[in-house]
């Protein structure tokens, strides 16, 4: 049986403006997981990943990065047991 996982991250950094939301959907995509990001008020990137613990650590792991432009200073980490995720999207800023 696979093990699932749902993690949320916030990201902190130069993370707005250098398409970071929707490489992330793409990053996602490509591995199959469900959830959402969106653009805070606070200059930061949400996200909440549900999916296989390998797979949502990946993109964890990417979050880190980020795309080319971003300059990723922190990522907070948190379990949530948020339920019903849809295929990974953009949601409106918060």
């Amino acid at each position: 049986m696979t093990d699932l996982v749902t993690r949320r991250l916030v990201v902190r950094g130069r993370v707005q403006g250098v398409g970071f939301r929707y490489a992330m959907v793409q990053e996602a995509r490509e591995l199959g997981l469900h959830g959402w990001t969106r653009n805070r008020r606070d200059g930061s990137v949400e996200a909440v990943i549900h999916g296989p613990r390998d797979d949502v650590q990946h993109l964890v792991e990417w979050a880190k990065r980020g795309p080319e432009g971003a300059v990723v200073k922190d990522v907070e980490i948190t379990e949530t047991d948020e339920t019903g995720l849809p295929l990974f999207e953009t949601r409106p800023t918060a």
